[in-house]
């Protein structure tokens, strides 16, 4: 099973570049960024971890960016996205920065799509809350068309693209491994199954009960049921028995949660995870 980790990057704790060195001498897998363009000030959406919203989500980098950087200093750290808010973004724009990230990290870029949970961050974007599972398929079919081996035009519901010449093209034909984020739910299975080569849940509670239903809309979409969709829990809390139930479970890849401190809380945690590896 790999082990990656994620974490909140801000201008206030460690260069994307500093950790992406020390992940791929200790011998992680990857790394994996999560995205907050900005965070309204005046908010009703309520955290996800329950409290007080912890200060660096108000302060976080770009991901891709910072990946970009980690890709410049490493030659075989996996880099991904926990999540990318597609909602929020251009797709013509985004389809063109990951092809770029894939194509500096020789195909090591994971994009992980997620659909948010602060309302008033995708409302500045003028994203409508109710249909943005419509908008985030939408999009990720409109970059596939951008990311074709020929010219393909795309008219969707919520954009279009005229048959173009778009270029760089991602390493993978049809754009790099996606993994899609949420809780689970028939819904979001069916999509998974419909776009996606997994699912990418957070904290990874209740997998015994969700893989079977996970693999049962995925075969019921006509997709092959070896090896089936990738299940690769993030911002894990790691201990050794946790990490044994996913590998009983088949998970091929785990994404822990480093702490959002200085540079040297979280060198002192890579050490600490190293006994995972």
């Amino acid at each position: 099973m790999r082990i990656a980790v994620t974490v909140l990057l801000t201008d206030e704790t460690i260069r994307p570049d500093r950790l992406a060195r020390e992940l791929e001498q200790r011998g992680f897998d990857g790394l994996f960024l999560p995205e907050h363009t900005h965070i309204p000030v005046s908010r009703e959406s309520p955290a996800p971890m329950g409290g007080e919203l912890p200060r660096d989500y108000h302060r976080t980098v770009d991901p891709l960016v910072a990946l970009g950087a980690a890709a410049a200093v490493t030659g075989e750290l996996r880099l991904g996205t926990s999540i990318t808010l597609v909602a929020q973004h251009d797709p013509i724009v985004l389809a063109k920065q990951i092809a770029t990230l894939d194509l500096m990290s020789s195909g090591r870029f994971t994009l992980g799509v997620g659909l948010g949970w602060n309302r008033e961050e995708a409302a500045d974007h003028g994203v409508d809350w109710r249909r943005r599972r419509s908008l985030v398929r939408d999009r990720v079919a409109l970059m596939r068309a951008l990311w074709a081996d020929e010219p393909t035009a795309y008219d969707g519901e919520f954009g279009s693209v005229a048959a173009s010449w778009a270029h760089p093209k991602p390493a993978r034909a049809g754009g790099p491994r996606l993994l899609l984020g949420g809780a689970a739910s028939p819904t979001l299975f069916r999509h998974v199954a419909e776009y996606a080569d997994g699912w990418l849940p957070t904290g990874g509670g209740g997998l015994t009960r969700a893989l079977p239903e996970l693999r049962a809309a995925w075969r019921e979409a006509g997709r092959d049921a070896e090896p089936g969709p990738e299940v690769v829990p993030s911002f894990v809390l790691p201990s050794a028995g946790k990490l044994a139930h996913f590998r009983e479970l088949g998970v091929p890849e785990v994404v822990l949660s480093l702490p959002e401190g200085k540079e040297a809380d979280v060198l002192r945690t890579l050490d600490d995870y190293a006994r995972y590896l």
